[in-house]
């Protein structure tokens, strides 16, 4: 399972509480782009409306060779609808009703000759969660920084 994007935004943004694998409907010259790795994931999330989940605001951008040709239309933000079964769908709105929830994607990645991705229902962090993890992560970097120099044989 080759991982090809990762929204690392999203979960700096958000505590995950439950994932699902989803698959994702796509044109002939997108899966091409994806597969090449030219998706952003960040600000993206996933709606749920007409009984089904759409994949808003993940850019993609067009494939170079099939630029410019007639007849190629294209749009890099377009909805996109995700491949999940009626029990799945169901379940996420009764979440989504009661609690302040959101889905956002997680990683695409490829399985077999399939596209698919991972969504997570997810909760929004507060402000100072988001400045202790930055806190957190610079005394980690410092401390590895000041022993990324010594020797501790015994000499």
């Amino acid at each position: 399972m080759p991982q090809l994007v990762f929204n690392k935004q999203g979960l700096f943004n958000y505590t995950v509480t439950e994932s699902f694998e989803a698959g994702i409907k796509l044109l002939g010259s997108e899966v091409k782009s994806i597969k090449l790795g030219h998706i952003n994931l960040k600000g993206s999330y996933v709606s749920l409306k007409d009984g089904a989940a759409w994949l808003m605001q993940a850019h993609v951008s067009a494939y170079e060779p099939s630029k410019g040709k007639p007849g190629s239309l294209f749009a890099a933000k377009r909805p996109r609808k995700l491949l999940l079964s009626q029990k799945e769908l169901d379940w996420l709105q009764g979440k989504l009703s009661g609690a302040n929830l959101t889905i956002i994607p997680v990683k695409l990645y490829t399985k077999g000759a399939f596209i698919k991705v991972e969504i997570a229902l997810a909760r929004s962090k507060k402000q100072h969660d988001k400045r202790e993890i930055i806190k957190k992560r610079e005394i980690d970097r410092s401390i590895r920084r000041s022993l990324k120099g010594r020797n501790f044989s015994d000499s």
